[in-house]
C-alpha cells in the first residue's frame, strides 16, 4: 500500500469514527446571544426526552438508534426565544439563544388582571388538575456533594496521667485531622413508583463515588496510635467513665476489650474461612443498603416539593405565611408566564421566585433561598445552625397532561460546635485497692461545617400500571465504583447532567 492511499485510508476511518461518536451523543454548551454568558438550567428537549444544562450552560444528550439527524433538538429557557431544529443543522458546540421581547398585551390572557394573591390560589386550586400521583417509571441521575471544613478544631489539657497523652501530642493530632474535604456520589437507575415513601422501588444501575481515601487513611492511622497508647497504658477489664460538665456516661468493659483482640492467624484456615465469609456477608449488605440508602434519599427529595401536602416548601399549601408579588411577565417556550416574589409574612423561613403558567396556574419552576436559619440548637456548649437552605425546582407538562418533576437542586449549610469541658476517667474493678487508674481531662472547642447539594434530573417518565410495580423487583447488585478523580468515560451511554468545573477537576492525593 501507497503513502497516499495509506493516508485516505486513515482519513475514511477518521471521518467514521467521529461520525460514530456523534451518532451516540451530542455535547454543547448554550450561550446568551447578547451577552454571550452561559445559560444554566436550559431546557434540551428530543422525542420525549430531555435534560437540563448544568450551571456552566452545558449539556450532553445521548443519541440512540431510534433518532434521525432530521428529529428535531427544542431548546427552551425561561426568557428566551424557544430554539427547534434538525440535529444535522447543530454544526458547532455553542448554541446561542435569543432573549424574547415581553409584551404585556401578549401576555394577558384573560379578562381579568389577576393580583399575585388570586394567581396563587388558583395555583392551589389547579394542584390535582396539573399534577397527578399516578404509578410512573421515571429514568434519572441523581449527583449528591458534600464538603466538610473543621473551622475550630481545639482541645487544651488540664490534666493527664498517662505520659504520652500530652499537649503537644494532643496538638499533632488535631493538626493532622483532614480539616476540609470533598465527596461526590452519582447514580442512574429507574425509580417505580409515586410520592408516597411506601410505593416506590429503585432499579439502580449505575452508581460512582468520588472522593480522596487518603482522608480515610489519615484517620486510620489516628486510630491505630490511639490503639496502641490504650494498649500500653490502659488495663484489660478497665471501664471509662466520660463526664462534660452535667453529662456523664460510661464506656463498659466489654467494649474496651473490643480494643485488644488480636488479628487472626492466618495458619488457623478455619478462622480466615470465617473472616472471608463474614466480610463477603458485610458487602452483600453494604450493597443492599446502598440501594436502599438511595431509594431513601429520592423519596426525601420528593417529598420536600411544594406541589406536595405537608412540604417544608410550603408556598402554595400554606401561602397565608407569605407575602407575594407580581414582578413581571415572561415567556417559556410559547407559554406566558407569571413571575411571583415570595417574602415572609412572618415565622416563615424563605424567600424566592415562582414561575406560574398564565393559562393553567401550573408551577412551572421554583428559587428559593432561606432567609434566616431554618433550624438552631444551642444548650450547654453544644450549637447545631442549618444556616443554608436553597435550591431550584423545575417542571414540565408530560404527554399524559400533567405536570412532572424535570429537575430538582437543594444545597443545605449545617454548623455544628461543641464547646464543653472533658473528662475521661478510666476505672477498675480487677485491680484491688485502686479503682481509679489514669484519668484525662481538659477543655473542647470543636466547629464543623457540612455543606451538601443534591441535584436529580428526570430524563423520560412513562405511567406504570399497580401491576407493572407490584411484579418489579429491585435491583440491589450494584455497588458504586471508587474513582480518586473523575472519568467521563465511566458514565459513556449514559444520560447525565453535565459536572460542573469543581468536579471535573477532582482529584484524590491518594489512588489506592
Amino acid at each position: 500500500m501507497n503513502t497516499k492511499r495509506l493516508l485516505v485510508s486513515l482519513y475514511i476511518v477518521l471521518i467514521a469514527s467521529i461520525s460514530n461518536v456523534q451518532s451516540q451523543s451530542l455535547s454543547a454548551f448554550v450561550i446568551d446571544s447578547v451577552s454571550q454568558q452561559p445559560i444554566p438550567y436550559a431546557t434540551v428537549q428530543l422525542k420525549e426526552k430531555g435534560v437540563i444544562t448544568n450551571e456552566d450552560g452545558n449539556f450532553n444528550f445521548i443519541l440512540n438508534e431510534t433518532i434521525a439527524e432530521s428529529d428535531s433538538l427544542i431548546i427552551s429557557s425561561m426568557g428566551y426565544e424557544t430554539l427547534s431544529k434538525p440535529i444535522s443543522e447543530f454544526i458547532t458546540n455553542r448554541i446561542l439563544l435569543t432573549p424574547k421581547a415581553i409584551e404585556l398585551r401578549e401576555v394577558i390572557v384573560s379578562n381579568k388582571n389577576y393580583t399575585a394573591d388570586e394567581i396563587m390560589e388558583l395555583v392551589e386550586d389547579n394542584l390535582e388538575k396539573n399534577y397527578t400521583n399516578d404509578l410512573t417509571k421515571k429514568r434519572l441521575f441523581h449527583r449528591e456533594s458534600s464538603s466538610h471544613r473543621w473551622t475550630q478544631s481545639n482541645f487544651k489539657i488540664k490534666k493527664s496521667s498517662i505520659d504520652v497523652l500530652n499537649q503537644q501530642f494532643i496538638d499533632s493530632v488535631i493538626s493532622s485531622v483532614p480539616k476540609n474535604d470533598s465527596y461526590y456520589s452519582e447514580i442512574v437507575g429507574d425509580l417505580y413508583g409515586n410520592f408516597n415513601t411506601e410505593a416506590q422501588k429503585l432499579d439502580l444501575l449505575k452508581a460512582s463515588k468520588l472522593f480522596d481515601k487518603s482522608t480515610d487513611l489519615d484517620y486510620e492511622k489516628l486510630e491505630e496510635k490511639f490503639n496502641d497508647i490504650l494498649k500500653d497504658n490502659v488495663k484489660p477489664g478497665s471501664y471509662f467513665k466520660i463526664k462534660s460538665g452535667l453529662l456523664s456516661f460510661k464506656i463498659d468493659a466489654d467494649e474496651v476489650n473490643q480494643l485488644f483482640e488480636e488479628d487472626i492467624d492466618s495458619t488457623d484456615v478455619a478462622e480466615v474461612n470465617k473472616e472471608l465469609e463474614e466480610k463477603k456477608k458485610n458487602k452483600e449488605e453494604e450493597e443492599k443498603n446502598y440501594a436502599k440508602w438511595r431509594r431513601n434519599n429520592l423519596a426525601g427529595i420528593l417529598s420536600t416539593l411544594p406541589t406536595q401536602e405537608d412540604s417544608d416548601l410550603n408556598f402554595i399549601s400554606k401561602s397565608r405565611k407569605y407575602d407575594f408579588a407580581l414582578q413581571e411577565f415572561t415567556y417559556l417556550g410559547n407559554d406566558a408566564v407569571y413571575v411571583i416574589s415570595f417574602q415572609p409574612s412572618g415565622a416563615a423561613d424563605y424567600e424566592g421566585t415562582l414561575y406560574v403558567n398564565a393559562d393553567d396556574f401550573a408551577l412551572l419552576q421554583v428559587d428559593y433561598t432561606n432567609v434566616k436559619p431554618v433550624k438552631k440548637f444551642n444548650l450547654l456548649g453544644i450549637s447545631a445552625n442549618k444556616y443554608l437552605s436553597k435550591g431550584k425546582i423545575i417542571y414540565n407538562k408530560g404527554s399524559n397532561g400533567f405536570y412532572g418533576l424535570r429537575y430538582f437542586e437543594s444545597e443545605t449549610g449545617e454548623r455544628f460546635g461543641i464547646k464543653r469541658p472533658l473528662k475521661i476517667i478510666e476505672k477498675n474493678k480487677v485491680v484491688k485497692g485502686r479503682n481509679k487508674q489514669n484519668e484525662l481531662s481538659g477543655n473542647m472547642d470543636f466547629v464543623f461545617n457540612n455543606v451538601e447539594k443534591n441535584e436529580v434530573i428526570i430524563f423520560e417518565s412513562e405511567s406504570i400500571s399497580q401491576a407493572t410495580f407490584d411484579a418489579f423487583t429491585e435491583n440491589n447488585a450494584v455497588s458504586p465504583t471508587y474513582m480518586p478523580k473523575y472519568d467521563p468515560e465511566f458514565w459513556k451511554g449514559y444520560a447525565i447532567m453535565e459536572p460542573n468545573t469543581a468536579i471535573k477537576e477532582f482529584s484524590a492525593t491518594s489512588s489506592e
